[in-house]
């Protein structure tokens, strides 16, 4: 069997580590004036974007671009993703996904298992009610782009009504599951529904559908090149694909030679590093982690990364979080060294700090990279000021760098609308 490039059989953790960052992106240090060109790097690093509803800081999408390029204008996104020419897609990629509209052929196998696959109030509607399903696909075709919430205003206006909203909203993510509609823009973050032929590039839409297997295993490459070594339970997490499938392809792509086979300090599960990965010498990153960004989608892989403990306490009660609501872990050089509970106070006009815990081996530098980064985001954001509370470890020392700037802040985006979209 071939082996890596330079011939690694085994990595140390601190290598994997920086295998890890360098391939999400956080090797490169930060574009002075982030373009286009700054945002397909990214997509090319990262393969896709989550989206996420929680909107008390940014949205998730957003947070995981500015992670890697620092304040930029979010035209970038929103002019990608929802007018022509369009780059990118919604589609389910890992969860609800912004992806590159070239990865739609990809992600069709997925969508002709919509019967078998997608949730079970989507499956029944389809199963129980298909006319139901052919009827709110052309009142797409009639009227879209449209929302659910339209879709069910018109069905209450007709003398029988054809649906509930719950029945309608359904009917549509069926739709949307199984690739019959798909996304053209949102508003105030509700999906429009139309036909991919009225919002797909033409070239995209005539692609040929490749073979399930073919397809998966160009999945499987994208994560594995966006992950740089990754356990086998990784790389299936990232596109979210079957076990048995993810099985099938891992084993060919390393039979090829294109996954290589190695031993990481301190991992128990084998792991695969991708043909073309080298082992930077050092990775000096600082960012502000967002909760849904890809480098903590596999909540094993970061305690096996960074020795380093994450979990989304947005569902738990507010008495039992051990951290916080929204809270982002803070890199610096190559480790995560601390995490900061944030939220946007738009009225007020503070980026405030409900909490900040550093790590047992924070370096003593870590509260002023951190005060930094909060002000940089905070101009981003449109805010004056950051606001730091009295709570957590590291709450003391960012209160006292936050002081000697007079909580203010870097020089502020030009434009924010889109952050209230």
């Amino acid at each position: 069997m071939a082996r890596s490039r330079r011939g690694r059989e085994r990595l140390s953790a601190a290598e994997a580590r920086r295998i890890a960052l360098a391939a999400q992106g956080f090797a490169d240090g930060r574009p002075a004036r982030p373009g286009g060109h700054a945002l397909r790097r990214v997509l090319k690093q990262v393969g896709l974007l989550q989206i996420d509803s929680v909107n008390v800081l940014a949205r998730g999408h957003y947070l995981t671009l500015f992670g890697r390029l620092g304040p930029y204008p979010l035209e970038l996104v929103d002019k990608a993703t929802w007018y022509a020419p369009r780059r990118l897609f919604e589609y389910w990629g890992h969860e609800a996904s912004l992806l590159p509209v070239a990865t739609q052929p990809l992600l069709r196998w997925r969508m002709q298992r919509a019967h078998d696959d997608a949730w079970g109030g989507m499956r029944r509607v389809a199963q129980e009610r298909p006319e139901l399903v052919e009827r709110v696909l052309a009142e797409v075709a009639e009227r879209g782009p449209i929302a659910a919430s339209d879709v069910e205003e018109e069905g209450t206006r007709r003398a029988e009504p054809w649906w509930n909203w719950s029945e309608a909203k359904r009917a549509l993510e069926f739709l949307f599951w199984s690739g019959q509609i798909t996304s053209a823009r949102r508003r105030r973050f509700e999906r429009l529904y139309d036909l991919p032929e009225r919002v797909l590039p033409r070239e995209v839409v005539c692609a040929p559908s490749p073979a399930p297997e073919d397809a998966q295993r160009e999945l499987v490459r994208v994560a594995a090149r966006s992950l740089g070594v990754a356990a086998e339970r990784d790389l299936r997490d990232y596109f979210r694909l079957p076990l048995a499938d993810t099985r099938a392809r891992v084993a060919e792509l390393a039979e090829a030679g294109e996954l290589m086979p190695v031993a990481v300090e301190g991992w128990s599960a084998p792991a695969y590093m991708w043909h073309e990965t080298s082992v930077p010498r050092r990775v000096d990153g600082r960012a502000l982690i967002g909760p849904f960004d890809s480098l903590l989608w596999e909540r094993s892989r970061v305690e096996r990364l960074f020795g380093f403990r994450y979990r989304i306490e947005i569902y738990v009660p507010a008495p039992k979080r051990v951290h916080g609501y929204y809270v982002l872990p803070f890199l610096l050089g190559d480790r995560l060294v601390g995490r900061v509970d944030l939220k946007a106070d738009r009225a007020a006009g503070e980026l405030r700090v409900q909490a900040a815990h550093g790590e047992p081996d924070a370096p003593p530098e870590t509260a002023s990279a951190l005060i930094d980064e909060l002000r940089a985001m905070a101009g981003w954001l449109g805010l004056d000021r950051v606001a730091v509370k009295q709570r957590g470890n590291l709450a003391r020392a960012l209160r006292r760098e936050a002081n000697l700037h007079g909580g203010g802040v870097s020089p502020r985006m030009p434009s924010r609308n889109a952050l209230r979209a």
